[in-house]
């Protein structure tokens, strides 16, 4: 029988089988080609898949380091994990100043010291509780490698290393301080949710005084302020951390040994005007009373400043200004400007801590310059500083009469009142024609609704402030609103 003859009949089976029994040989053999045909085919995948892209070689060496499982939920604060850097000798009484913006109930981190503390130093930090700060002892490994000036800055550069070592879960930003900066969590969580945490990012802050940032960088976030590292980054950056240690042994500081191998990674600093490093002596009036348009980070240097509030204590100025800023996190010190034309004065206010009344007509542009109430943290110097500031006259008839933040309430649920009392301080102006009617103001009320949840992750924008009553002063009080401005209002005088 020729070939053509038994392809022939082999189809012809296929198609109609003689008899019943060949109808079970063929479903047989079917089954049979199925299964064959099934496992080439995955071979061929498999071979296929495995082979090498021809654009692999651009491809990241640490994709499989980078493979965690996705998660696009918004970030919160258990998502932070903090790294101080702290030491055994002022633990006791810097923990005091950390209580303040620490939550033992939902910030994760830990304080790093040099050595353990004293058992008496751990018990409690304070007399309104008894639960102590999470700290930690630094790896020793620190203290194997070479410095030229601060040995301290070694450790404290590790710091990262050694947080991102305990491979706590659902970290996405290391934020790393030191044990005399104050965070301000709330915001600094709506701040780092507008970044991409799966990206390399480091974000933070430049000093107040030029003089600091020349004598460092002008593109390094320096530490006192805050340092946030994304999680991608701070994989890499601890990877190659202790060689740049050993590069970079001249320079002085941790952040600086920090910035030095990011940016040998070859990621820039992303500045947030926030975090605020306080290279400043004297008085911080000024920086607070005209805040930049952007969410309160953190304070830094502040045991070295004068107390924020007049006859307080520096503990005691920081809780002042944390209670307005626990009711309305987003607005505290935001800056707001309104005029009473009927008296021809300027009012500015600084939310949850000052105000100002100018007993003359004042440009925005003008008020929104700080008084320069301090100097430069090196050489006590009257600048220069990285913004422009205005100097405070002489004449007390010059200057502007001061309120300071006095009580804040909660009105309902979406509602804040504070009351801001007339500070007497300094020489009185003897001009009574323009500043006695300031001086009859004893106290101003200021409303608002709090800010929304979102309102840092959209478009800046300053809102106004309106006097209420048509500018009446009932009982020595003054009452202002602010409010959102209305289409095509402006701030002019």
């Amino acid at each position: 029988m020729s070939p053509r003859q038994d392809l022939l009949k082999m189809t012809a089976f296929f198609i109609s089988p003689e008899k019943p029994r060949d109808v079970s040989v063929l479903i047989t053999r079917t089954a049979l080609l199925l299964c064959l045909f099934t496992s080439i085919t995955l071979v061929l995948c498999v071979s296929f898949w495995n082979r090498p892209h021809p654009f692999s070689r651009f491809a990241s060496p640490n994709r499989k380091a980078f493979s965690r499982p996705p998660d696009n939920s918004p970030t919160n604060i258990s998502h932070l994990l903090f790294g101080i850097g702290g030491s055994a000798k002022t633990w006791q009484e810097r923990r005091a100043l950390s209580s303040l913006w620490w939550d033992v109930n939902l910030t994760r981190g830990f304080f790093w010291l040099d050595e353990e503390p004293e058992a008496t130093a751990v018990n409690s930090y304070g007399t309104e509780s008894g639960i102590s700060l999470p700290y930690r002892v630094s790896n020793p490994e620190w203290t194997r490698f070479k410095y030229s000036s601060s040995r301290y800055a070694v450790r404290v550069a590790r710091i990262i290393l050694d947080s991102y070592n305990l491979k706590l879960p659902n970290v996405r930003w290391f934020v790393l301080g030191d044990d005399d900066t104050v965070f301000f969590t709330h915001n600094l969580v709506s701040v780092l949710a507008r970044y991409d945490h799966r990206e390399m990012w480091y974000i933070g802050g430049i000093s107040e005084s030029v003089e600091q940032n020349g004598m460092h960088a002008y593109d390094m976030a320096f530490g006192g302020g805050g340092i946030a590292v994304s999680y991608p980054l701070a994989e890499k950056l601890v990877k190659a951390l202790d060689g740049c240690l050993n590069r970079y042994f001249y320079f002085y500081g941790s952040d600086q040994r920090i910035w030095a191998c990011i940016y040998e990674i070859g990621v820039p600093l992303t500045k947030e005007p926030g975090f605020h490093q306080f290279d400043i002596r004297g008085d911080p009036y000024g920086l607070l009373a005209a805040h930049p348009m952007a969410p309160l980070l953190s304070f830094h240097h502040v045991e070295a400043l004068t107390p924020m509030f007049p006859n307080k204590t520096r503990p005691d100025s920081l809780k002042a200004l944390i209670e307005p800023y626990r009711l309305d996190p987003s607005r505290i010190l935001q800056q707001y400007i309104c005029y009473d034309s009927k008296r021809k004065w300027s009012i500015t206010i600084a939310w949850g801590y000052t105000i100002q009344i100018y007993p003359w007509l004042v440009n925005a542009v003008d008020l929104h310059m700080p008084l320069q109430t301090f100097k430069t943290w090196r050489s006590w110097s009257n600048g220069p500083f990285t913004f422009k500031t205005r100097p405070v006259p002489d004449n007390p008839c010059e200057q502007p009469v001061l309120y300071f933040l006095d009580r804040v309430e909660e009105v309902g649920s979406s509602g804040t009142r504070t009351r801001y009392k007339l500070s007497m301080l300094g020489k009185a102006c003897n001009n009574t024609t323009d500043y006695a009617p300031v001086m009859a103001v004893k106290n101003i009320l200021v409303t608002s609704m709090k800010m929304a949840p979102d309102y840092w992750q959209k478009a800046p924008h300053r809102q106004c402030c309106e006097i209420m009553d048509k500018g009446s002063i009932k009982s020595g009080t003054m009452q202002i609103r602010i409010r959102n401005c209305r289409q095509w209002e402006t701030t002019s005088v």
